[in-house]
């Protein structure tokens, strides 16, 4: 099951409601585009300040290796640590780059598949009035009854029998 973050757009002008094609969801877990194509990726993302930065690690690393004549296998290995380094934090760089953009984090849906997640996002969401539901886990957030406590740990009550 993967875990996917849901993001809102900004309300346009005239809008009431926010539109639900424009909704994203952002998987979580490493990037195979971003880990091959990263600066390509970026650009497909629109995170314009994530690729600057990226430029300036990228090419600060660069320029460093140049003045200490480091070794073509070395290079290759510092450029391949930035590019795992970049798939592993691929979906943190674009749930930045939507807060930035002002979009809203709703919530979080476990699904199969994105298609899943969506629909399992969209029928709570219908289900609340069209206003998005807040922090979902999928079964188990339908499963919870809100007049039980959280049980946090082993043990349901701080003190309680054990």
């Amino acid at each position: 099951m993967a875990v996917y973050t849901v993001h809102q757009p900004p309300l346009r002008r005239g809008e009431s409601t926010p539109d639900p094609e424009r909704f994203v969801f952002v998987r979580d877990g490493f990037s195979f585009a971003a880990f091959l194509f990263g600066p390509l990726w970026m650009l497909w993302h629109r995170m314009w300040l994530v690729l600057f930065g990226y430029v300036i690690v990228a090419g600060g690393f660069e320029a460093v290796l140049t003045q200490l004549r480091a070794s073509t296998s070395l290079r290759v290995t510092i450029g391949l640590m930035i590019a795992l380094l970049t798939g592993f934090e691929a979906p943190t760089l674009r749930r930045f780059a939507l807060a930035r953009r002002k979009w809203s984090n709703v919530g979080i849906i476990v699904g199969d598949n994105l298609e899943t997640a969506e629909q399992r996002f969209f029928d709570a969401w219908t289900k609340a009035g069209g206003t998005p539901p807040v922090f979902l886990a999928g079964a188990a957030a339908s499963a919870h009854d809100p007049g039980e406590p959280d049980i946090v740990g082993l043990f349901p009550d701080p003190g309680g029998r054990r």
